[in-house]
């Protein structure tokens, strides 16, 4: 397998694109950043030739593989009437109709065009509407880039500090100095921590944010009963539970983490598969909380908002899923939960310790002791993330297509065939690795 015209580009790239990327998570592709001529279900093509089985799947949008024909119908036939109205389409009200009959969460809503904008709208409403400026973020979880969030998402443990009273650690050069004033970091999956948190800083947390299922790393679920002591844990200190569901919304379950967990917050945000892989996220939130959202007294906008495209792409998906719900959720997890199984066997076999942990929809492989990790800090103080590198270059060698970061994605489109050549790559790559 050669990659020579992908490296050709890539050099190319490097004299006029900052990085030879424009999203740093894709500079980590070993042993180029690939450029590629086109995807088509469960499958990618390369500029060299090279085919691949795809678990990065744009990081999780193609839910249904790339370029399902039902969404490329439905986009194609839209198109023609324009791309960006700057006004309402039926399409809009259709698309909210789906969510709110598939979300748990029963509010208002306000569209976007990325995960990071819409975790922005969720934090200036959940200031608003309790009037404090605080808010609780745990150390793993991300909730876009920009500078008011953009913390302790992957600290060193010596920049960490304590378990008990984490540091903010900001993540980028250039951001504005006095962001993270109104952070306070927590340890996840423990509720003693977040208890003292909110006695520590008494009336002035607005909110907690998390991602249910602790997708930016290591695929965690939480611990029984975390959610809902989180949740009562808001209510009690007058403070709002955030859900980021930008990874696990319409990945997980129908209903999203909320689906899956039993525990209704009362926001939520979504992105990546709510439109099958174009650009749109959601913010819902109870009525009362988004009533000065819709007057106008807090600012949300967007040239991009709610286009012809997305929102053509999101109801041909959403309506896909609902034809069936039950079905294809046990068919994507299904099937995802027997990959997660042929894979932790095969590193058993080669006699290597690999952790597989996850939900079916949407896991981690990670080279490990440990049978399990519950926070952030195991993951850091445990994982070889060399060796998982070395691990997805050979898999991409192999013809399996990986992310960067160790996450898989599971697409309606991967097929038994696909399970197979992938168990199959992974043996060769595990066993290479072992000498």
């Amino acid at each position: 397998m050669t990659f020579q015209r992908s490296q050709e580009l890539f050099d190319r790239a490097n004299t006029i694109v900052a990085g030879g990327v424009s999203s740093q998570i894709r500079r980590a592709e070993r042993p180029v950043p690939l450029f590629f001529k086109r995807g088509k279900g469960s499958r990618m093509w390369d500029v060299d030739g090279n085919e691949y089985v795809d678990f990065v799947q744009g990081m999780g949008p193609n839910i249904f593989g790339h370029a399902p024909d039902f969404i490329v119908d439905a986009v194609r036939e839209d198109i023609d009437n324009g791309f960006c109205l700057a006004g309402q389409t039926e399409h809009e009200l259709e698309v909210t109709d789906l969510i709110r009959a598939a979300v748990p969460l029963k509010g208002l809503m306000r569209y976007a065009s990325s995960g990071t904008e819409i975790d922005q709208l969720a934090l200036r409403v959940a200031k608003a509407f309790t009037g404090r400026s605080k808010w609780v973020k745990f150390e793993g979880h991300y909730h876009g880039w920009t500078d008011t969030v953009l913390f302790s998402v992957h600290p060193s443990l010596d920049d960490a500090g304590p378990v008990s009273a984490p540091n903010a650690v900001g993540e980028s050069l250039g951001m504005a100095p006095g962001a993270a004033d109104d952070i306070i970091i927590a340890q996840w999956n423990d509720l003693e921590a977040l208890e003292a948190v909110f006695k520590a800083n008494p009336d002035e947390i607005a909110c907690v944010m998390m991602e249910p299922i602790m997708g930016n790393t290591n695929c965690i679920v939480a611990d029984d009963g975390y959610l809902q002591g989180a949740l009562d844990l808001c209510e009690k200190y007058g403070a709002l539970l955030i859900f980021d569901e930008v990874i696990t919304g319409f990945r997980v379950a129908h209903g999203g983490a909320q689906e899956f967990s039993g525990v209704v917050p009362h926001i939520a945000t979504y992105g990546k598969s709510v439109a099958g892989g174009f650009p749109l996220s959601v913010l819902v939130g109870l009525p009362e909380i988004m009533e000065k959202v819709g007057s106008g007294e807090i600012q949300h906008g967007g040239s991009f908002n709610s286009n012809v495209m997305v929102m053509s792409a999101a109801k041909a998906g959403l309506s896909h899923i609902a034809e069936n719900p039950e079905g294809f959720y046990n068919d994507l997890n299904g099937r995802g939960t027997r990959l997660m199984q042929g894979l932790s066997t095969a590193a058993e076999e080669a006699g290597i310790p690999m952790l597989v942990q996850g939900v079916g929809a949407t896991f981690w492989t990670t080279f490990t002791e440990r049978d399990s990790i519950s926070n952030y800090r195991e993951h850091v103080s445990s994982v070889d993330e060399e060796k998982y590198a070395v691990f997805a270059e050979h898999m991409l060698r192999n013809g399996i297509r990986l992310a960067t970061n160790g996450r898989w994605h599971m697409a309606s489109a991967h097929s038994d065939e696909d399970i197979g050549q992938t168990l199959e790559a992974a043996r060769s790559s595990l066993k290479a690795m072992a000498g």
